[in-house]
């Protein structure tokens, strides 16, 4: 287990990327700790079938007290984080082009505020240890943008941005990454229609989606010793899309 006694604590883990590396992380050995925002049936069903000490918190990762109470409830239960996932955030398209400003408040407090909320008090903590790996999960749209969906490829980018900056504030005694997936199973990629799916696969040189368990394996492997000179970098899991 190559994560033998290591605490993670892992942000919108109630559901596809996050609720499949929670998974993963615990038969790996790791001591789970998980964020949700609404979705508590999902993490209560993640929780159920890991055999590991867990802990669940709601939190809403865009309101400061919230996030404060989140890492608290962490220390409090395990005494430190040596892994930290900032998977949650949420696919939000619109009108951009027209000056629809509420869709950019919302995509940028939900995919990158709340990463630097999270990030900037856990990395406190582990300058304090000494030690510590954080992996934010961005998108194939941080580096090929999406005209239909600005601000959720502006926020991503963003993510890989601060990725950088935390790489170099966790130097020499740990690592920041990002893992950029493409189309997932899960989340926005579940409810898209048929039509929209299958131009999307036709675009994507492996031609099929990408399963959670696939961007769990990348992060899993990331958080490993396997990984321990590779920091300050974007890893894109997307089946070649961003060949084209």
């Amino acid at each position: 287990m190559i994560l033998k006694g290591k605490i993670a604590l892992i942000t919108g883990g109630s559901s596809g990327i996050g609720a499949a590396t929670a998974t993963l992380f615990a038969q790996e050995g790791a001591k789970i700790a998980m964020s949700y925002r609404e979705n508590k049936t999902g993490a209560n069903a993640v929780a159920s079938k890991i055999n590991s000490d867990f802990l669940i918190v709601q939190a809403d990762l865009t309101q400061g007290e919230d996030v404060t109470n989140l890492v608290e409830k962490v220390i409090d239960h395990f005494g430190r984080i040596d892994v930290l996932i900032n998977n949650a955030g949420r696919y939000i398209s619109g009108d951009e082009w027209n000056g629809d400003t509420d869709i950019w408040e919302k995509s940028l407090q939900q995919n990158l505020i709340s990463v630097m909320n999270v990030s900037k008090q856990v990395i406190k903590i582990m300058q304090k240890q000494k030690s510590g790996i954080i992996i934010n999960v961005a998108s194939r749209h941080s580096v090929s943008g999406q005209s239909d969906a600005l601000s959720y490829a502006a926020a991503k980018a963003g993510v890989v941005s601060i990725t950088q900056a935390y790489a170099k504030l966790l130097a020499p005694f740990g690592r920041a990454n990002a893992v950029s997936p493409g189309t997932v199973r899960a989340g926005y990629w579940l409810t898209a229609s048929k039509k929209e799916l299958d131009d999307n696969l036709a675009t994507t040189p492996l031609g099929k989606l990408i399963e959670p368990e696939d961007i769990a394996e990348t992060i899993l492997f990331l958080a490993s010793d396997k990984a321990r000179m590779i920091t300050g970098q974007n890893i894109i899991v997307d089946g070649g899309y961003t060949l084209k």
